[in-house]
C-alpha cells in the first residue's frame, strides 16, 4: 500500500523464468534475487495479514503498524541463533525451506524465521501490548503465508535509490578509515552486512535505512549534522537523518553504534562513538 505512493522509490515486481527442471531446494539468492534491493513489503499482503495497517518500507526490511501492534519482516541474516527452534507450520512450504519459531520474549512478541536451503534466513516479529501470544502468533504465522505466496510466485518487488539516498552507499568504504582504529580495535577490518547497508568493523557498526521510529535523545552536533546519542545496554549508539529522497514525509536513518565488550555502555564508548561519528557522518551525502 505504501509502496504504491512512491514510483520513484519502489517498482513493479518481477516474475521469476518458469523451471523446468523440477522441485529443487531453493536458497535465499534465487527466491530474492539482489539481497541489496529486496522491498519486503512486497512480501505483506497487508489487506489479508493487516487489513488497516500502514506498511513502511526500509532498506533491509518492512514495518507494518497497525495501532499498537506492530509486524516486522526483515532483515535477512546467517548468524545462529540459539532461541530459534523447529515448529509444526501449518502451511505449504518450498521445498529445501523450514519455518521456525523463536521463544524470546514472547510475552510480547511472536517470532518466526523463514530458513532458506543456503542458511540464509528472513527473520519476522509481530510484537504488541495485548496478552493474546496466540492471537499474535496467528499473524505471524499468515505473514509467513504472505511471504512464501509472494516468493513462490515470482513476486519480489525491488527498491529502487534516487541519487543521494543513502541506500547507495557501501558503508564499508565509510568504516575503513585509520581515523576510527581506536573506537574499532586494532587490526580491525570492515565486513559487510547480507543486504549490504550494514557494515562492521570491531567494535564499531555503521546500519543505513529508513527511520521507523523517531528518536527521543537530546539533539547534539557531530561532524557537522544533528545526531543524537543514546546507550542500550552494551552499546552507545549515534543516530543522524536526512529527507528521504524519493519518500515524502519519511526520513533515512544513518545509526554508528559502538560495543562495550566489558559490559554496560559508559561515558567512555560514547565518547569512542562520538569519535566515529564524527569521522563517518561528513562523508555521507546531503540531498
Amino acid at each position: 500500500m505504501f509502496c504504491a505512493l512512491l514510483t520513484a522509490a519502489c517498482s513493479t515486481t518481477q516474475a521469476a523464468a518458469p523451471d523446468q527442471s523440477g522441485p529443487s531446494p531453493l536458497t535465499a539468492s534465487a527466491a530474492l534475487g539482489d539481497f541489496g534491493t529486496v522491498d519486503y513489503c512486497s512480501l505483506l499482503n497487508v489487506a489479508a495479514v493487516a487489513p488497516g495497517a500502514v506498511a513502511v518500507p526500509t532498506f533491509e526490511s518492512c514495518q507494518a503498524a497497525r495501532g499498537a501492534q506492530t509486524i516486522r519482516l526483515g532483515p535477512l541474516a546467517f548468524d545462529s541463533d540459539p532461541n530459534i527452534k523447529p515448529y509444526d507450520y501449518p502451511g505449504p512450504v518450498p521445498d529445501g525451506v523450514a519455518v521456525q519459531q523463536s521463544m524470546f520474549n514472547d510475552r510480547s512478541a511472536c517470532t518466526r524465521a523463514i530458513t532458506f536451503a543456503d542458511g540464509n534466513r528472513i527473520d519476522l516479529t509481530v510484537t504488541d501490548t495485548a496478552t493474546d501470544q496466540a492471537a499474535r502468533c496467528g499473524v505471524a504465522d499468515a505473514t509467513v503465508g504472505s511471504a512464501l505466496t509472494a516468493i513462490t510466485a515470482g513476486k519480489v518487488g525491488r527498491l529502487t535509490f534516487p541519487d543521494r539516498s543513502w541506500g547507495r552507499v557501501a558503508p564499508c568504504v565509510l568504516l575503513d578509515s585509520h581515523d576510527l582504529d581506536a573506537a574499532a580495535g586494532p587490526g580491525s577490518r570492515p565486513t559487510t552486512g547480507l543486504s549490504g547497508h550494514s557494515c562492521i568493523r570491531g567494535k564499531v557498526s555503521l546500519a543505513l535505512t529508513v527511520e521507523t521510529t523517531p528518536p527521543s535523545a537530546p539533539p547534539e552536533t557531530l561532524g557537522g549534522r544533528p545526531a543524537r546519542v543514546r546507550t542500550a545496554g552494551a552499546f552507545c549508539l549515534v543516530d543522524t537523518t536526512q529527507p528521504a529522497p524519493g519518500l515524502p514525509g519519511r526520513r533515512e536513518l544513518a545509526e554508528i553504534s559502538v560495543v562495550e565488550t566489558a559490559g554496560t555502555a559508559n561515558d567512555a564508548t560514547c565518547a569512542l562513538a562520538r569519535t566515529a561519528a564524527t569521522s563517518i557522518l561528513p562523508r555521507l551525502p546531503t540531498p
